[in-house]
């Protein structure tokens, strides 16, 4: 299961919910096996300069190369861009999950 963690500047008008799920999407466009993306968002009440930061947490898979990421910051930059308003500073970081990580559903 991938994360999607946005943090940004409270002065920024954003559809969390639409941009959460346009992301989710996305990434299961590249890889239709990833599962769910547990997304949240942290709007910063103080900041300096408009801006946003959308980090992706993927496990690390071979199918997931260099090429794979290219393609998926690319189209992730697309979708999120088309939510977020002018003038901002927007950056994406995608990132894989280490050899530890364990994450399972609690019931």
């Amino acid at each position: 299961m991938p994360h999607c963690e946005l943090h940004y500047s409270s002065d920024l008008d954003i559809d969390v919910p639409a941009t959460l799920a346009e992301v989710e999407a996305t990434i299961l466009a590249h890889d239709a096996g990833a599962g769910d993306t547990k997304g949240r968002a942290y709007p910063a009440p103080h900041f300096h300069h408009t801006n946003f930061k959308a980090t992706l947490s993927l496990l690390s898979k071979p199918h997931r190369d260099a090429q794979f990421v290219a393609a998926l910051q690319r189209d992730v930059v697309t979708a999120i861009s088309a939510h977020l308003p002018r003038p901002c500073w927007m950056s994406i970081d995608i990132t894989f999950s280490t050899p530890h990580y364990h994450t399972e559903f609690l019931e």
